[in-house]
């Protein structure tokens, strides 16, 4: 049974997944070596959660509750006793190695180690960890208060009594999960999105049709909330592009080769949404 979270890293995935963990009832820490991110995160959730009671999604209990179950964390010894530890730090491999060989010194040997990582080998990760059979992939999609779904991807090393513990975590969350059996680049969403992604950036390099066209396109033709390219800027362009450089060397297929002006808008800097620019311009 899983009564204690941890949550790594508060940024918008690391907030969000402290934020349902919370609003399930199970006191969640969440840490972050930055005070001021964390202070902002948990004052985010508390503005969403102050809209969810004025849309009457949620009482004023919930919120109450919610935020009482959030604690903020800076120092990683705090975390000896949690259950479930969920990192949502930097999407590379070096900083994730690093960091669960520092809970191996912190945690106890029976606590669930799940990762967010949306394309990194769970079963490299567990390689860097005294116990890998306790490593396993908890791949929540942004924003994590709304989106019903959560991959759970087994490594190698798995074994199914940390598997159906995680299962069992998610499905309180009210979530919907669907299992990753092979621990292949991109599991199953990213693995179908992100090409589709790169292929949109290679018809507006093309000059087949503008970026809103190309957007209009798709969510009117296939019935998409969002076109490829805005989901892109709402992603990152940064992190699209790690992912398909990601498919490209680890699968060897020229099918996820990254389109050019995909990598040209990331060294421009224009990285999305959170930058105030990417395919789009956003004003801040």
């Amino acid at each position: 049974m899983i009564s204690k979270v941890a949550v790594i890293g508060a940024g918008q995935m690391g907030g969000g997944i402290a934020q349902v963990y919370a609003a399930s009832g199970i006191p969640t820490y969440l840490y972050d070596t930055r005070a001021e991110a964390v202070k902002k995160s948990i004052a985010l959730s508390e503005k969403l959660l102050t809209k969810g009671v004025e849309k009457e999604k949620i009482s004023k209990e919930d919120k109450t509750r919610t935020l009482a179950n959030l604690i903020p964390v800076t120092e990683l010894s705090a975390l000896k006793d949690a259950d479930l530890v969920v990192e949502a730090i930097l999407e590379q491999l070096a900083p994730k190695q690093e960091l669960f060989c520092k809970l191996d010194e912190v945690c106890s040997a029976d606590t669930v180690f799940a990762s967010n990582t949306s394309s990194i080998s769970i079963t490299k990760l567990a390689a860097a960890t005294k116990n890998p059979e306790r490593v396993i992939g908890l791949h929540f999609m942004n924003p994590v208060p709304v989106m019903k779904l959560v991959e759970i991807i087994r490594g190698l090393q798995t074994s199914d009594a940390v598997y159906e513990r995680s299962k069992e975590s998610v499905i309180k969350l009210g979530k919907t999960a669907v299992t990753a059996r092979r621990d292949y680049p991109g599991f199953i969403v990213n693995r179908i999105l992100v090409p589709m992604i790169n292929e949109a950036f290679f018809v507006l390099m093309e000059g087949i049709a503008s970026p809103e066209e190309i957007d209009d396109a798709m969510r009117l033709g296939t019935n998409q909330p969002m076109g490829p390219l805005a989901l892109a800027d709402f992603v990152g362009l940064d992190t699209c592009l790690a992912i398909c450089r990601i498919f490209h060397n680890e699968l060897g297929e020229d099918k996820y080769r990254p389109c050019p002006l995909m990598v040209k808008y990331v060294e421009a800097g224009w990285f999305g949404k959170k930058v105030g620019r990417g395919v789009y311009t956003y004003f801040q």
